[in-house]
């Protein structure tokens, strides 16, 4: 099977995200969270705390590979010699961006595809922004987030409420 890259910012990474990984490696062999590297925004956690906070909410799975990279996907999926791009949908709203970019990844690539996984009931309503929200505000997010996610928010966020 090809190998299967679902790209993100995964800051932080939920639940949500993590059943997307899960539900992935039943249909690749090998799957790259890749973390989107944006200079233009200003991330919670640093590359390697996503990068590390990943890699243990995954049990360190060798199916799993967790990278970063800056630039476009395509070219990025090019690098890595996969074939195929993971893009959750929560609801409606994300159809509509998701159906651009996989058109425009398809304008600039035709080789690779694009495969969209409905999020499970239980998270469609999760997202990385909401999460850190409620957490800046000392609000509860366990079950949002992967455990170690969530004592990481904490220490982050320990005395700024």
């Amino acid at each position: 099977m090809p190998v299967a890259i679902y790209p993100g910012s995964f800051d932080p990474l939920t639940n949500g995200h993590l059943s997307l990984i899960q539900r992935s490696l039943k249909m690749f062999d090998r799957l790259i969270v890749a973390i989107a590297v944006n200079p233009k925004k200003t991330p919670l956690f640093t590359e390697d705390e996503r990068r590390q906070l990943i890699q243990d909410a995954c049990g360190n799975d060798p199916r799993v590979e967790v990278d970063a990279f800056h630039g476009l996907l395509v070219d990025y999926v090019r690098r890595r010699n996969a074939g195929v791009i993971i893009r959750g949908l929560r609801a409606v709203s994300d159809f509509e961006y998701e159906f651009q970019l996989a058109n425009m990844n398809r304008k600039l690539a035709p080789d690779i595809e694009t495969v969209f996984m409905m999020t499970g009931e239980d998270y469609f309503y999760i997202s990385s922004q909401l999460v850190r929200e409620v957490a800046s505000f000392g609000g509860d997010v366990t079950g949002l987030v992967p455990d170690n996610v969530h004592q990481k928010l904490k220490a982050k966020f320990a005395g700024k409420t």
